[in-house]
């Protein structure tokens, strides 16, 4: 997989702003919820290494970028971490792990990148266990369907261009809550210097539903 070079050498930079206007403190909320062994999606950089604390025994990073991953594992290289953590190279589409064999899943940032959300909700919910919980914080298409979803919408090529894949304007509340309770997920506003294609997110805690 060729990845984004380019992008994961600003990565950092680029959400530097972000975390100290408050996107940090989020992290730190969401993911102070983790627990027992822990599968992270999509893990950048490792910006969220920081933010899981004493109850978490186990930590997985998935990163399907070389370019990220390799960032990644020089991070850790770098770090003490007082809980085992392995880095597997792999998008989040096909996840090869056993069923039922985490606590907890974590997502920051990461379905408006994966090419086909579908299928990553559905392997979510497959190696979860039942009392499992999907840790959230996303930027999402804007709920009123007003204005800016149509920017997103007419914007979402040529701002994938400049983000790493992403698309702004994908519904992920929707997406997942086929499989998920959402009730729990709060709308939100990225905050920092973003574009206002990118304002709009959603944080907190989604779990397995009893239908999903």
């Amino acid at each position: 997989m060729p990845g984004h070079p380019i992008f994961a050498s600003m990565y950092d930079r680029l959400f530097a702003a972000s975390e100290k206007a408050g996107l940090r403190e989020m992290r730190a909320e969401v993911l102070a919820q983790a627990h027992g062994r822990v599968l992270e999606l999509g893990a950048g950089t490792g910006l969220n290494l920081d933010h899981y604390g004493e109850s978490v025994t186990e930590l997985v990073l998935t990163e399907p970028d070389p370019h990220m991953a390799k960032r990644l594992r020089e991070k850790l290289a770098a770090e003490t971490n007082p809980f085992q953590v392995d880095v597997v190279e792999t998008g989040a589409e096909r996840l090869p792990f056993d069923d039922r064999s985490f606590d907890c899943v974590t997502a920051t940032l990461v379905f408006c990148t994966i090419p086909d959300p579908e299928a990553a909700a559905t392997e979510v919910l497959r190696v979860l266990k039942p009392d499992g919980a999907l840790l959230l914080i996303e930027h999402v298409r804007d709920p009123d369907e007003g204005g800016l979803s149509r920017w997103q919408d007419r914007l979402e090529r040529p701002w994938g261009w400049f983000a790493g894949g992403c698309h702004p304007n994908r519904d992920t509340v929707s997406m997942l809550g086929g499989a998920f309770d959402v009730s729990a997920l709060r709308r939100d506003g990225f905050p920092g210097p973003v574009p206002p294609l990118a304002k709009p997110l959603v944080r907190g805690v989604a779990t397995p539903s009893a239908t999903g």
